[in-house]
C-alpha cells in the first residue's frame, strides 16, 4: 500500500457528489425492495435521491427497528439482500441483535483505516478484538487481510501468553481496545520481554490523550477509529490527528437528537449513516452517537468530511417526576412554534424533589404560551427560561440531568 489506501480518498468534492449521485439512488432502491423496510420508504423515488441533502427527507432507522424486525429463522428481519446462509459469518451483539458478516475483500472497510496507521505487508497485527459471537475481531482481520499484513488472533485475556506469543511471532502492530494494549506492555515489563510493537488501531472505547501520550513515550503511534457491528468502519484517524475523516462507503449526517433534521454545520448532534454497501443497505441508520462535522479537509490529503469523533450518546432519555422525558419531545416542542429555534430540558433536584428546567432559544414569541405546550408536549410542568439565541451549550444535548446519584 501507498500512502493512500485507494484514489477515491483524495477525490475533489465535485468528484465525490458525482459519483454519489449514481451510487445513493441504486442503494435506495435495494432498500426499498427488503421486506424489512416496510412502508418506510414508500413512495420515496429512488432516482430523485442523489444528494446528502436529498437523503435528509427519508426517515431514519433505528437499533430499535432491526430488533422489531428480527425473528427466529429471519435473523437479519429482511434487511439484506442475501438470507443468512449466504453470507460467511453470522454475528450476535447484545440485544440480541444479529449481523451479517462476509469475507468478500475489505467488506467491513476496515483496510482503509489500518493503511493510515501505516500498517502492511510485512507486518503481524496481534488482533485482540473478540472473535465470540461479535464481529470486531473479524472487522479488524478483514482489514488487515486489505493491507497484506498476517494477523495472531489473539482475542482478549490470558496476557502472559499474549506477550510471548507477541515476542515469537515478532508482532508488530497491535488491534485492540484503547486500553488493553497498555496492560500487556506492562505485564511485558513485569516479564523482562522487549516487544516491537510500534502501531496501534483501537476502537470500542475512549482513547485518552494521557494513554496517547504513553505510547507514544514507547514509541508506538496509536490511532482510533469509530466502527460499529452494523455498519463497520464509519470514520478513522490519519497522522494529521485532527478529527476523524468519514470512510468513503458510507455517508454520514449529524442531525438533532430524536429527529433526522440535520443540524447547522458545526453543530453537535447524533450521527446518522448511510451505508453504501450492497448486501446490508442500512439507510440513514441512528448510531445514538454524538459527534459534529468539522471545517475543511484533512492536512493528511484526504479529501472527505470530517468529524470530531464520539462525543456521547443521544440517547438522553431520562426520568423526571417518575415520568420519562425523550429527545424526540423536546423536538416536538421545537416544532410547535415557528420562534423557538432550540430546547434544553434539565432535570434537575430541590430538597427530595425532582425538579425540571425547560430552556428555549426563542426569536421572539411568549414565555406564557411556550409554558402552555410544555405541559402539553412533555406532560409535565417546568420552569420556563427563554434566553437568547446563541445561548445554549453545543454539546448536542437536549436533555440535560443535574441530578446527583453519588
Amino acid at each position: 500500500m501507498g500512502r493512500f489506501f485507494d484514489d477515491l480518498e483524495t477525490r475533489t468534492p465535485e468528484a465525490r457528489a458525482a459519483d454519489l449521485a449514481v451510487a445513493l439512488p441504486a442503494q435506495i432502491a435495494r432498500a426499498q425492495a427488503l421486506a424489512g423496510y416496510g412502508d418506510k420508504l414508500n413512495g420515496v423515488d429512488a432516482a430523485a435521491v442523489t444528494s446528502v441533502a436529498a437523503l435528509a427527507s427519508l426517515p431514519v432507522l433505528r437499533k430499535s427497528d432491526l430488533g422489531a424486525a428480527q425473528t427466529a429463522g429471519n435473523p437479519f428481519g429482511g434487511l439484506t439482500t442475501r438470507p443468512a446462509h449466504g453470507f460467511a459469518h453470522v454475528f450476535q451483539s447484545p440485544g440480541p441483535i444479529y449481523e451479517p458478516g462476509d469475507t468478500a475483500h475489505d467488506w467491513w472497510r476496515m483496510g482503509r483505516f489500518l493503511n493510515a496507521c501505516g500498517i502492511g505487508a510485512g507486518d503481524v497485527v496481534q488482533n485482540c478484538f473478540g472473535y465470540h459471537l461479535t464481529p470486531a475481531g473479524m472487522i479488524f482481520e478483514s482489514g488487515a487481510r486489505a493491507v497484506g499484513a498476517a494477523v495472531l488472533p489473539a482475542g482478549t485475556g490470558q496476557t502472559e501468553l499474549q506477550v510471548i506469543a507477541a515476542r515469537d511471532v515478532g508482532t508488530t502492530a497491535y488491534a485492540g481496545t484503547p486500553d488493553y494494549l497498555k496492560i500487556i506492555l506492562d505485564k511485558a515489563d513485569e516479564m523482562g520481554v522487549q516487544l516491537g510493537i510500534t502501531r496501534a488501531a483501537v476502537g470500542g472505547g475512549a482513547l485518552f490523550p494521557s494513554l496517547r501520550q504513553e505510547y507514544a513515550d514507547r514509541g508506538i503511534t496509536c490511532l482510533q477509529c469509530y466502527a460499529t457491528a452494523d455498519l463497520g468502519n464509519i470514520a478513522y484517524e490519519s497522522d494529521a490527528m485532527e478529527g476523524m475523516i468519514v470512510d468513503e462507503g458510507v455517508i454520514v449526517e449529524i442531525v438533532t437528537p430524536g429527529t433526522g433534521d440535520p443540524v447547522a454545520p458545526g453543530q453537535v448532534g447524533e450521527v446518522v449513516v448511510t451505508t453504501l454497501n450492497p448486501d446490508y443497505p442500512l439507510i440513514r441508520f441512528a448510531t445514538g452517537d454524538l459527534s459534529a462535522v468539522m471545517e475543511g479537509a484533512s492536512p493528511c490529503g484526504r479529501t472527505n468530511t470530517r468529524i470530531k469523533g464520539w462525543m456521547g450518546r443521544a440517547d438522553q432519555t431520562t426520568k423526571i417526576k417518575g415520568m420519562f422525558v425523550r429527545p424526540e419531545q423536546v423536538a416536538q416542542l421545537v416544532a410547535k412554534h415557528d420562534e423557538i429555534l432550540r430546547a434544553r430540558v434539565i432535570a434537575g433536584r430541590e430538597g427530595e424533589m425532582d425538579v425540571m428546567t425547560v430552556q428555549i432559544e426563542a426569536d421572539g414569541g411568549s414565555k406564557d404560551t411556550f409554558a402552555a405546550s410544555v405541559v402539553e408536549v412533555l406532560k409535565m410542568k417546568g420552569a420556563v427560561e427563554v434566553v437568547a439565541p446563541g445561548s445554549l451549550p453545543n454539546d448536542g444535548k437536549v436533555i440535560e440531568d443535574q441530578r446527583s446519584y453519588g
